[in-house]
């Protein structure tokens, strides 16, 4: 059955439609950007008074600077860790609420909560968590003969980053892992256990490679969540520290511009960084045009 279309009788009535949110995306988005990019090519005094056309001296100077590198691959360990943990617990949770979905929705309401907590307050709950002072986490881990303390050691906040925002990833994850499940036909998997194929066997074999649309998507959406949406965790667990060791790209963005006032830098890198999610979501446009199209 054909969707019924929507016929405006004036012509005028769905731009005044659309005039409140492209209003919102030209003041909030294309602005700011547009004026990113003017400022990544000039340098500025930090108090503003006098701005200086560099062409890409900033970009020249982002490129041989070994603290930006350095955190280039922090930001790739970062992202890499964050999409690969969260991914696969939110796998092995779905595919268990799966075996129950159909009789008890509870699990998959307590499973998504985790996704409506701001990240600040998922930061400051890993916080308090791993805390080495008042924290569970390192008084059982001293049990075990593990010192914890993440204030002093690079790799420990790294670790704590890590798992805050895999957390909060989780849930939105889950949801789409679960959607996917339901939608695998149930007579292939019978087919494939009357064969005398296991469990494990059925779901690498039949249900994995049904899944190649929804896990293709989300590993997109991971890279992006942990390149760019978890300035707020950083901030609140371990500020970049200790000795930068989780100052990813968009925490120096803010660490460069607002707190060592070089805007003509931190433009730059806003301007990278945007580059990287154009090309993150062409890749993934393209691959659901593709998808379509076959």
């Amino acid at each position: 059955m054909q969707a019924k279309r929507t016929v405006f009788p004036n012509k005028i009535l769905p731009y005044f439609l659309l005039l409140p949110q492209l209003a919102v995306t030209l003041l909030f988005f294309i602005w700011p950007a547009l004026q990113a990019v003017k400022s990544s090519f000039e340098r500025e005094d930090p108090f503003g008074f006098r701005t200086t056309f560099v062409w890409f001296e900033n970009y020249r100077r982002l490129f041989i600077d070994p603290l930006y590198l350095s955190s280039v691959g922090k930001t790739a360990i970062f992202a890499v860790s964050v999409t690969a943990l969260s991914m696969s617990l939110s796998l092995i949770l779905a595919v268990a609420v799966n075996r129950v979905l159909r009789t008890n929705r509870l699990y998959t309401t307590l499973l998504v909560w985790p996704y409506a907590v701001a990240p600040v307050v998922v930061g400051i709950l890993w916080w308090f968590m791993f805390n080495p002072n008042i924290g569970i986490a390192p008084y059982l881990l001293r049990g075990l003969g593990i010192s914890w303390n993440h204030r002093v050691d690079g790799v420990d906040a790294m670790i704590l980053v890590i798992i805050a925002a895999s957390w909060k990833q989780i849930s939105y994850n889950f949801l789409f892992f679960v959607a996917g499940l339901q939608s695998v036909p149930h007579s292939l998997i019978e087919a494939a256990a009357i064969d005398g194929a296991g469990p494990f066997k059925r779901f690498w074999t039949i249900v994995f490679p049904l899944l190649a649309p929804t896990t293709f998507f989300l590993l997109i959406v991971n890279i992006n969540y942990a390149m760019f949406d978890t300035f707020g965790i950083i901030d609140a667990t371990t500020q970049g520290g200790p000795a930068q060791a989780t100052n990813t790209l968009v925490y120096k963005v803010y660490s460069d511009g607002f707190i060592g006032l070089n805007i003509g830098s931190s433009s730059a890198q806003s301007v990278v960084l945007m580059i990287i999610v154009i090309a993150l979501t062409a890749i993934q446009f393209r691959y659901v045009e593709r998808r379509i199209q076959y």
